[in-house]
């Protein structure tokens, strides 16, 4: 996995430094406003497969096509957390930049606080639905599979990141103490720490409203390896006291997890009420081009979800990954670690998005695998979030 800029045709124009992201792989000044490309990280083609023996599952992955191996595809996704590039009003763009302009304000695009300690400017977008991240990530163009290459943060690129995540670390517990050190063996150990889930609710409400305060690129100082970097929160946030968070990257990506709430396309649940069925299902779409909010067709179902919130004690799993809980009952440090959202509607059956990895004071809660099933595809909060994708032809 490494940092590379990508135009809107989905090529790639150079890649970053391996251990310093302003600059470019042979030295030079990396231009990463968004003139020369958006700022990615191309997790490269390999091959998965999953064995099931009792409760022993056991995760492979291989550069090769074994055989009972499914293919992982090439896919990019955003060093950072999307902002919105609204340079052309009418086509408003998703993008993944270090850009302190008006044109990519962040959050609600509020100018109001430009100039003051709540300044959106260089953060995250933020107060917008998924169905809308998607129209922004495909104004970039009609690059990529099935002419629909580009999107918001994909379930395929989730789990991709996933599985990588829990075989290079061997553990279900991405939020272990982060240990820069690696075993006496040469592997990795530990995790990547609390990342930006630490904060106080009623503060950071006071402070900017539950709106973005990391801006993005924070972590470019780790080129493309994992780790943490610690950010100050503003005075403001706290009067007199110093708080501190550390931000977390996982080869190139910049809070996988907390921070911001990030929506995921490419995947659906179906919550009916208890007199409606009493089921809770999950359905994923491996084909861009056919995304939508109305219906579940050519989405496959993969499985059921419990009806009740709780640590994610069994997975799906199954022969493609799926990182969506089939029971609940685990703790913050046993079985997957990460929580599990959801609430059953009083009659009929409703239509939900996915969120990914929870937000900046969820604590515990959070994780690469912290999903949340509450909403619709049309709800926006200032916390919700995402990341932009590309998928090549």
């Amino acid at each position: 996995m490494r940092r590379c800029l990508i135009n809107d045709s989905g090529e790639v124009v150079t890649y970053l430094h391996p251990t310093d992201s302003t600059k470019t792989d042979t030295g030079a000044t990396a231009d990463l406003t968004g003139t020369t490309g958006q700022v990615m990280v191309e997790i490269p083609k390999h091959y998965r497969k999953f064995e099931f023996d009792g409760t022993i599952i056991t995760a492979l992955i291989s550069l090769y096509n074994l055989p009972g191996f499914h293919e992982v595809p090439k896919m990019y996704i955003s060093a950072y957390e999307a902002t919105i590039d609204r340079t052309t009003s009418s086509t408003p763009k998703l993008a993944s930049v270090v850009n302190k302009t008006a044109n990519f304000r962040g959050g609600n695009n509020n100018s109001a606080w430009d100039g003051t300690y709540r300044s959106l400017l260089g953060l995250p977008a933020t107060q917008t639905s998924l169905t809308n991240f998607r129209k922004y990530a495909r104004n970039r163009g009609e690059a990529g599979l099935n002419g629909c290459g580009w999107n918001c943060n994909l379930y395929a690129a989730q789990v991709a990141m996933y599985w990588l995540y829990v075989i290079e670390y061997a553990n279900r517990n991405c939020q272990a103490a982060y240990n820069a050190e690696p075993t006496s063996e040469g592997y990795k150990q530990g995790g990547l720490g609390d990342g930006v889930t630490t904060l106080n609710g009623a503060k950071w409400n006071t402070y900017n409203s539950y709106y973005p305060f990391v801006p993005c690129g924070f972590t470019n100082s780790l080129g493309n390896r994992s780790g943490v970097v610690e950010f100050t929160m503003p005075d403001e946030y706290d009067t007199g006291v110093v708080t501190k968070v550390k931000v977390p990257s996982y080869r190139g990506v910049e809070n996988p997890f907390g921070h911001l709430w990030k929506w995921t396309d490419g995947c659906k649940c179906e919550i009916q009420s208890d007199t409606d069925g009493a089921l809770s299902k999950f359905y994923v779409c491996l084909d861009p081009s056919k995304f939508q909010d109305s219906s579940y067709n050519d989405y496959d179902l993969r499985g059921e979800l419990p009806r009740k919130e709780g640590y994610v004690k069994r997975m799906m799993i199954g022969e493609h990954g799926d990182i969506m809980p089939t029971e609940v009952g685990a703790s913050s440090t046993t079985h997957f670690a990460d929580y599990f959202y959801t609430n059953i509607p009083a009659s009929g059956a409703a239509m939900r998005g996915v969120l990914f990895g929870g937000y900046a004071y969820y604590g515990a809660f959070a994780g690469l695998s912290f999903a949340f099933t509450n909403y619709a595809a049309s709800d926006t909060y200032a916390y919700f979030g995402s990341r932009l994708c590309f998928i090549p032809a």
